[in-house]
């Protein structure tokens, strides 16, 4: 081969296959499956070429000869690359496309004017032509050795290993000696699956999601009338979290006056906002709306509520005493005045009675230390402090648990109740008993139960009182079952065994004996009841 050939621009390898194609076409398959026009080109090359021609071409074509001991072989060097890149096609970028040129299947560059009108004439498939010379390449693909592809491809589909959608397979993979791994394009994913990235959500489809505990960005509903959507369609699903979820988008994107103006005609909106504002302690915000909506009564109610963030004592006096003149129902403005009063009194009561702890000069004090403060406890809690420490005291004293009981107008059940429970806690039987005596007009005693006396036995057998006082205190139960039953259950022997016999009932008697101890006084007591002769048993 002349030296001057090798210096001359290298084919590529499309040429070589085209070259290829066509003297296979002529000399091999089988002669029945060709069509007409198949063997007439066939004929006319083989007629207008001899042998001479035939080498005189291939010596004078601008490209080198094609042969399989060439080392320098443009195939053999293109199935190297294809083996060399496969490896590195991740890592090529798309960007590297215009680095790399594109070559049509006839060697000439892609863009050129000879190519566009080859393309244009090539597209045009409408044609009755067109149909032909597609039907011929359809049949001819059942014998040829390599597909021949119509449309271009560019070198950089074999470093990605993909092709144009449309074509065949690619010139590197027909001539590979193993089948190329198909490189199939990634497929976007549907937009039904990431709807829930992009947002695209109506304000029902929103909410929606929003009941089943989905994660929904709300950030997509911008203007107003988008968010007032959202928030009736929240509503219409009457699902409080929802509503809430809602709220606090638009607390957090609206301002205040268009917000509380907006929620004044959707009660059920402007309910759940109130709400949440009391959970999370926005009294700011809170009472910024009761004053819009001129609610005067759950404003200055929401005043009043900030006195349990103070914590000294002083200032939430002070705090308690401004709230006295608010806007309060009559049945409030008198439980806000006995607040201020009772607080005022437990600062009092508290420092004397810390005074008086400290000295060590106070017997209730050194056998019954304190165990917390009585500031900012309730009134029930201050009565039953003053009973336990401050019973005897005379009725013009602070901490006189009588003063209390007038100033604050505590009901004589509630009372007796507290009081009973702090002394029978210290065993002061002798109170106990003074606090259910009365006298009437004749100067006569009896005893008198607001709470009832079953409650009184209760209280005292909690507290360990001894058998003789709750004998005592379950003897005035007017009620027999209910007298039976308490005696039974705290085994005062004697209260059980007089109701039988005042109920003449000589088998109860009898059941009851066995449940008490032999040889014990209450058994010769019943021994002595069944034996007389003066009870007429009814059994």
């Amino acid at each position: 081969m002349p030296h001057s050939l090798t210096r001359k621009a290298r084919p590529v390898a499309a040429d070589a296959v085209a070259v290829l194609r066509g003297r296979a076409r002529c000399g091999r398959g089988d002669a029945k499956d060709r069509p007409l026009n198949y063997f007439k080109s066939c004929g006319s090359t083989l007629m207008s070429r001899t042998k001479g021609d035939e080498e005189e071409y291939w010596n004078s074509s601008k490209f080198k000869a094609f042969t399989f001991d060439d080392e320098d072989d443009e195939l053999s060097q293109l199935k190297e690359s294809k083996r060399a890149v496969n490896s590195l096609r991740d890592f090529v970028d798309d960007d590297d496309d215009d680095d790399l040129e594109r070559v049509s299947w006839s060697g000439e560059p892609v863009g050129s004017i000879s190519w566009s009108i080859r393309e244009t004439a090539g597209n045009s498939g409408s044609t009755h032509e067109g149909r032909e010379q597609l039907k011929s390449r359809n049949s001819f693909s059942s014998c040829a050795q390599l597909p021949k592809p119509a449309s271009t491809y560019s070198l950089s589909s074999f470093f990605r290993g993909r092709t144009r959608p449309g074509s065949f397979q690619s010139l590197s993979d027909a001539l590979s000696d193993t089948p190329a791994k198909s490189y199939a394009p990634e497929l976007g994913r549907p937009k039904g699956e990431y709807r829930d990235y992009s947002n695209d959500w109506s304000p029902s489809d929103t909410v929606r999601r929003l009941r089943k505990g989905k994660v929904c960005s709300l950030e997509r509903f911008r203007s107003l009338q988008d968010k007032l959507q959202l928030l009736e369609e929240a509503v219409s699903v009457h699902d409080g979290n929802v509503i809430t979820a809602v709220l606090i988008f638009l607390k957090r994107t609206l301002s205040k006056e268009i917000l509380f103006r907006e929620l004044e005609v959707r009660q059920v909106a402007l309910r759940h906002l109130i709400h949440y504002l009391k959970e999370i302690g926005d009294q700011k915000l809170l009472l910024d709306l009761f004053r819009f909506l001129d609610r005067t009564e759950e404003l200055a109610l929401s005043h009043y509520r900030e006195h349990l963030n103070i914590q000294d004592p002083e200032k939430r006096k002070e705090f308690l005493k401004t709230c006295i003149g608010l806007p309060f129902s009559a049945e409030d403005s008198a439980h806000i005045q006995d607040h201020y009063t009772l607080l005022e009194r437990q600062i009092i009561i508290e420092a004397n009675d810390r005074h008086l702890e400290s000295a060590g000069q106070t017997e209730i004090f050194r056998k019954h230390p304190r165990k917390a403060s009585i500031l900012n406890m309730p009134l029930v809690t201050t009565l039953f402090y003053s009973c336990f420490y401050h019973y005897t005291e005379a009725e013009g004293t602070f901490s006189s648990p009588i003063n209390l009981k007038k100033t604050f107008k505590i009901p004589d059940k509630q009372y007796v109740l507290t009081a009973l429970a702090a002394r029978a806690k210290l065993r002061a039987w002798h109170d106990v008993d003074a606090l259910f005596t009365t006298k009437n007009w004749l100067g006569y005693t009896k005893k008198r139960a607001p709470i009832g006396f079953h409650r009184v036995v209760e209280i005292l057998h909690k507290n360990n009182a001894p058998v003789q006082i709750l004998q005592e205190y379950i003897n005035l139960v007017e009620d027999v079952d209910t007298k039976l039953n308490l005696a039974t259950r705290f085994k005062c022997h004697d209260v059980v065994i007089d109701t039988y016999r005042d109920l003449k009932d000589r088998q109860q008697l009898v059941a009851y004996k066995s449940k008490v101890d032999k040889g014990s006084a209450e058994e010769d007591k019943i021994d002595a009841i069944l034996s007389s002769s003066q009870i007429r048993w009814k059994n």
